[in-house]
C-alpha cells in the first residue's frame, strides 16, 4: 500500500525530517506517536504532497507507484485522504456545498456521514467559522468521509474534540477504515495521535515514535504509549533495545 523509503525533508534551511522509512500494508492502522515539533505533521503531508516544504532525498510509494512529486489532486485521485489538524476558516464557503461538490466528484453521499459525525447543524454555517476545535475536526472528518480514501493520513482526531464527541469521532474514523469488506479493498491509515484514546476505537497494528524528525522506536502501539506514560518521549532514546523489545 504506502513505503516511504529513506525520506529527508526541509523547510527553508531547516531538516525537519530525516531518513524516514516506513511500510504500511493493505488493510493495517499505524499510529505515529510523538511531542510538539518533532514533524508528525510534516510527515503527513510530506505523504500527501502537501505545504511548502522540500523532499531533500527519499521516495514515496504507492501501491506500487512512485507519487514522490505528484501534486495534491493527484494523490487524491490515486485514493490518498488527509485530515489535518487545523483547517483554516472560509467564511464564504458552506460545508453544505463543499459537501456535496465532494460527493459529487468521488461518487459518495454526505448525508450519512454528516449525521454519523453529528455535524448536520454545520452543514449551513461558513466552512470553520467560529467552529470550536472539536466542530472543526468532525467538519475535516466529514470531508475525508465523503471522500472515503483507499489511505487515509489522520492529524490528532482527537485534538480539540470534548469527551462526549470522543467516541463518536473514533466510531466514525473507525468505520471508515473497516469500510464494507465484501464490496471494497481493505483500507489502511496512518494517524498521529497525542493522547491515545484513538487507541479505543481503532485497531491499530504498529506504532512509531518520531523525536527531532527520526523515527526512534517503532513496534505495538499500546506498548509504545504505555511506555510513553511511564517515562516520557526521551524515554525511548534511552532504551537502545526497543526495536527488538517491541518487535520490528
Amino acid at each position: 500500500m504506502l513505503e516511504v523509503k529513506g525520506l529527508t525533508v526541509k523547510a527553508g534551511d531547516r531538516i525537519i525530517l530525516e531518513d524516514i522509512s516506513l511500510t504500511i500494508a493493505p488493510g493495517e492502522v499505524h499510529i505515529l506517536l510523538g511531542p510538539n515539533g518533532s514533524g508528525k505533521s510534516t510527515l503527513l503531508r510530506a505523504i500527501m504532497g502537501m505545504g511548502d516544504q522540500e523532499i531533500v532525498s527519499g521516495k514515496i510509494i504507492y501501491n506500487g507507484e512512485e507519487i514522490t512529486r505528484l501534486t495534491v489532486d493527484e494523490r487524491a485521485r490515486l485514493g490518498l485522504g488527509i485530515a489535518v489538524q487545523h483547517s483554516p476558516a472560509l467564511p464564504e464557503v458552506r460545508l453544505r456545498d463543499l459537501a456535496g461538490l465532494l460527493a459529487e466528484r468521488y461518487g459518495t453521499s454526505w448525508r450519512s456521514p454528516a449525521q454519523a459525525l453529528n455535524c448536520e447543524h454545520l452543514l449551513d454555517r461558513g466552512l470553520n467559522e467560529h467552529f470550536s476545535g472539536g466542530e472543526s475536526k468532525r467538519a475535516e472528518l466529514l470531508q475525508l468521509m465523503i471522500q472515503n480514501p483507499r489511505l487515509l493520513l489522520v492529524d490528532e482526531p482527537e485534538s480539540g474534540v470534548d469527551l462526549e464527541n470522543i467516541a463518536l469521532v473514533g466510531e466514525a474514523l473507525n468505520t471508515l477504515l473497516k469500510g464494507e469488506k465484501i464490496k471494497e479493498r481493505a483500507k489502511s491509515g496512518l494517524i498521529i495521535t497525542h493522547t491515545g484514546y484513538i487507541l479505543n476505537y481503532v485497531n491499530a497494528d504498529r506504532g512509531y515514535v518520531l523525536l527531532n524528525g527520526r523515527l526512534v522506536c517503532e513496534g505495538n502501539p499500546r506498548d509504545l504509549f504505555e511506555v510513553i506514560n511511564k517515562r516520557g518521549f526521551e524515554g525511548c532514546l534511552e532504551c537502545a533495545t526497543c526495536k527488538r523489545i517491541y518487535g520490528s
